[in-house]
């Protein structure tokens, strides 16, 4: 099998939720099936910041399942969403 780069497109709760330390929390989530590559802001609107988390993980059974679950696990997010799922050659 091979493996796969995942952008998740996470959403704080709000524009007060410190970004740095949400980043650090994602970062300490992470699965140990699941490579973090990269953590990225997207501004969206009003002051609101989205993060966009890449990581890579095998192609198989259950995918990115356990690392979107354990990010929206997390204080402070809103919600998390696969925005774009690409195989690695």
């Amino acid at each position: 099998m091979g493996e796969v780069v995942n952008t998740l497109k996470v959403m704080p709760e709000s524009p007060e939720v410190d970004l740095e330390a949400l980043k650090a929390a994602i970062t300490d989530a992470m699965p140990a099936d699941a490579e973090l590559h990269e953590i990225t802001e997207e501004p969206i609107a009003f002051g609101l910041v989205a993060l966009n988390v890449v990581f890579i993980v095998e192609d198989g059974e259950g995918g990115t399942g356990p690392t979107e679950e354990a990010i929206i696990a997390l204080a402070d997010v809103a919600s998390a969403e696969i925005t774009d799922s690409r195989r690695l050659m």
